[in-house]
């Protein structure tokens, strides 16, 4: 892997700007917090009201959310466009104008269908790619800012507080949402979505004045890529580290995601968990998600561990070990049943995941900046494509599977440990190419992540 950008002066980032302070990061993880929030108001809450309140096949959401993942192959030339610019702002700000109209339509859609079948879930249709679309400019172009003005010993704890707030964003919206759309009716499912949407751009807008001081124009940005989106592309996937990082991501993320819609089924069918038991349970496997990031996010500072083991490749390869182990404990636990201790073991598998996750994320940021020209954000892109193509598939995969295995083995408990071992061998397979991605050659230390200030609190998130 070479550089291609110079390096910048000290006290700036390698775009040249002055580097983003704990603030800063903090204003672009309130607007990861307002993307969240109508992501989770259009996945959840519409998909809720669709299945229960309208008795609609399951499937209607399913596939309006697949679609919205698929839709994500657009993040490169997202990215694409903020590098000719030079600017990430309008980017970010366009894609959260599309995302709140995307909101605020998939909600009108549903107060549609009763009356309107066909032409409700037209309009849910078109409602969920303006999601796809507005997520792919908007979240591509956040993660680009981080990867242009963050410090190197500052990129982990940035990944874990804009991610945190991220998730701070779905359960505010979500809890908030319950809580004003009961009793349902059509009127306050208008309201909750114009109010989530208003409230996401107000604070976008906020968040971003003169956010982007310093950064360079269209006219010094726009050498590199003026030969045009697929020769910049074509570009960025021949480089090595682009393309090495690019297969990383899908098959860690599919891995990462296929166990999210059989996890509770499981403890259900083989454990003997109620509904409320087994919620719990998803509940421990995202504290652990929790502990795993903030420990790597500690870690990235290099004054806990020390620099050696700050290394963002020891903690993505050791990660991925970690959560195939976990998930072959979890084809133990469909061998052993109700003996085997499930809730650690759920909670040592968030942990694995969070540790990878948020690590992956920090190096994601690094590379954006490294290769021939000024092309972070069509490097960002590329990677934003291979998750969202992972996580849209990665469930589909998990239950297709689990529903085949069934199939042909005896007993549920079976075939739901053949779909783990599946998992963590896909693990296996993301710890080798983990530890095959290049390292810095920084002096500070082999990974470049020097000794640097206290994470206050940071968190991040893709």
């Amino acid at each position: 892997m070479h550089a291609g950008n110079r390096a910048s002066p000290p006290g700036t980032g390698h775009s040249g700007a002055p580097p983003f302070g704990w603030l800063s990061i903090a204003r672009l993880g309130l607007i990861q917090a307002c993307l969240g929030g109508i992501v989770v108001l259009a996945t959840s809450t519409l998909n809720r009201i669709m299945v229960v309140e309208l008795a609609l096949p399951a499937l209607l959401p399913g596939l309006l959310v697949a679609m919205h993942y698929v839709v994500q192959v657009l993040r490169p030339r997202m990215g694409f466009g903020s590098d000719r610019s030079g600017r990430c702002t309008p980017w970010i700000l366009g894609g959260m104008l599309v995302l709140a109209a995307g909101g605020m339509l998939g909600a009108l859609a549903v107060t549609l269908m009763p009356e309107a079948l066909a032409g409700g879930i037209a309009l849910s249709v078109l409602a969920f790619l303006l999601i796809g679309v507005g997520v792919s400019a908007s979240g591509t172009s956040v993660l680009v800012l981080l990867a242009k003005r963050v410090q190197p010993d500052r990129r982990a704890g940035a990944a874990t507080l804009v991610w945190l707030m991220m998730i701070a964003g779905f359960a505010v919206t979500a809890g908030t949402a319950g809580h004003l759309l009961d009793p349902y009716s059509e009127e306050r499912l208008l309201a909750v979505a114009a109010g989530v949407a208003a409230v996401a751009i107000v604070t976008t807008v906020l968040m971003l004045l003169r956010l982007e001081r310093g950064a360079p124009r269209a006219s010094q940005a726009s050498d590199d890529t003026a030969e045009g989106f697929r020769v910049t592309l074509r570009k960025v996937w021949r480089e090595p580290s682009a393309r090495h990082f690019t297969v990383f991501v899908f098959i860690s993320m599919l891995a990462f995601s296929a166990q999210d819609l059989i996890l509770e089924p499981f403890a259900g069918t083989v454990f003997g968990y109620t509904p409320g038991q087994s919620t719990k349970l998803s509940g421990l496997q995202h504290s652990g998600i929790l502990v795993g990031m903030l420990l790597v996010a500690l870690a990235g500072s290099g004054r806990v561990f020390g620099r050696r083991l700050g290394s963002l490749r020891f903690w993505t390869v050791s990660g991925c070990i970690a959560s195939g182990l976990a998930l072959a404990g979890l084809v133990a636990a469909g061998l052993v049943g109700p003996g085997w201790p499930l809730d650690l073991n759920v909670m040592l598998l968030g942990a694995a995941n969070g540790a990878f996750s948020i690590a992956a994320i920090a190096s994601m940021m690094r590379l954006a900046g490294e290769g021939e020209g000024h092309r972070e954000g069509t490097r960002m892109g590329l990677w934003g494509a291979a998750q969202a193509l992972a996580f849209g598939s990665g469930g589909l995969l998990g239950t297709a599977l689990s529903d085949l295995a069934r199939l042909v083995l005896q007993h549920p408990a079976q075939a739901y440990a053949l779909v783990f071992a599946v998992e963590a061998l896909l693990f296996v397979v993301s710890a080798r190419l983990a530890g095959q991605i290049e390292e810095p050659s920084l002096p500070a230390s082999a990974d470049g992540i020097k000794a640097g200030p206290d994470l206050q609190g940071e968190a991040a998130h893709a």
